[in-house]
């Protein structure tokens, strides 16, 4: 799907550059993703927010 009309950057793009470790700022300095009319702001970060790996949880390390 496209994500930002003005700059017809789809949410696949978004995700393969999160899945490279860009956040929403580098998208928007490289693709100048919601840089234009911004009406795909909150779209763009909701799919930035999807494609960011979770933190895996730390392991527990009993101190005895």
């Amino acid at each position: 799907m496209i994500v930002c009309i003005c700059r017809n950057i789809s949410d696949k793009e978004i995700t393969l550059r999160v899945q490279d470790g860009a956040q929403f700022d580098d998208l928007q300095i490289d693709l100048g993703i919601a840089t234009c009319c911004g009406c795909c702001e909150e779209c763009a970060r909701d799919v930035v927010t999807r494609a960011t790996p979770a933190t895996p949880p730390t392991a527990c390390t009993s101190q005895n």
